[in-house]
């Protein structure tokens, strides 16, 4: 695809290059599995055995059931990462499904958008011919990603890199490994929530206009979904943009929810900033 396609394959390269980092989230993300109840699937219901997933695993038993767990998952050893992957959530999706959500997808999210802006220095005529085989302009990243349908093939490789990783270790060393970088995602979370209300977000309307409800739904279902902290800080100003394009909302979409979405003033500043550039780039 494209000749070989030279910037999707800077973004597998950067998937595997950035392995460590997503050992890292994975581990965090981790940290507190070992104390969520054990559940199983009786008469269609998902119900509580009374146990935990880290009480059965030092017992020497499955976590996971062999008719709910995933192919890519294996038949695992009791007791590991892998196992603890394959248990039911109180909803009766795995724990794989939502380490896909909350760490796989921001994470290939964020690295194709950095292979988007290597490639810029590094593979400017390839990613030229990219640009002109899709129909895009570059100004727009997530229509870029959308054409090319790197993400899908990416997320499964980031899933492999992470099982390869951390699939065999006893749960409870993943969880230990992540739990420097649990605490600092905490204590994140701790002082925004102690900010002063004005501080974190402009108040928004009393109640928004109701042509904005079917954009305003789309854009915090994105959010929650990506797995963003709360309120979105400036440093992830690039990613909450990305997610809200590639749910589909447009630019003036974007500016319209922002007012109403759980976000620092300076996350929103830098988010018009990035529409106002690349609005002169797409006019031209």
């Amino acid at each position: 695809m494209f000749d070989a396609d030279a910037v999707g394959l800077l973004a597998r390269e950067l998937v595997q290059e950035r392995l460590a980092i997503l050992a890292s989230e994975a581990c965090a993300w981790s940290v507190g599995l070992s104390d969520a109840p054990h559940l199983v699937r009786r008469q269609g219901r998902v119900v509580t055995t009374g146990e935990t997933l880290g009480g059965r695993a030092a017992a020497g038993l499955p976590l996971s059931g062999e008719e709910d767990r995933r192919l890519e998952l294996g038949e695992p050893r009791v007791g590991t990462f892998a196992d603890a992957l394959g248990a039911l959530t109180e909803q009766g999706t795995l724990y794989a499904d939502r380490l896909d959500e909350r760490v796989l997808a921001p994470f290939v999210l964020d690295t194709c958008l950095t292979a988007l802006e290597r490639a810029r220095e590094v593979l400017p005529d390839e990613l030229a011919e990219l640009l002109e085989e899709v129909g895009e302009d570059g100004s727009d990243p997530m229509a870029v990603l959308a054409a090319t349908e790197w993400e899908a093939p990416l997320r499964i490789e980031a899933e492999r890199l992470a099982l390869a990783a951390l699939g065999d270790l006893p749960l409870i060393e993943v969880e230990a490994e992540g739990l420097s970088l649990s605490l600092v995602w905490a204590a994140e979370d701790v002082a925004r929530s102690a900010a002063p209300v004005e501080t974190v977000s402009p108040a928004p309307p009393s109640e928004p206009d109701p042509d904005l409800a079917g954009a305003l739904f789309l854009a915090e279902a994105a959010v929650a979904a990506a797995g963003l902290p709360l309120p979105v800080p400036a440093a992830q100003a690039a990613v909450l943009l990305a997610t809200l394009e590639r749910q589909g909302l447009d630019a003036q979409e974007v500016l319209e929810v922002l007012p109403h979405l759980r976000i620092q003033p300076d996350t929103a500043e830098q988010v018009a900033a990035a529409l106002g550039e690349a609005r002169p780039q797409a006019d031209r």
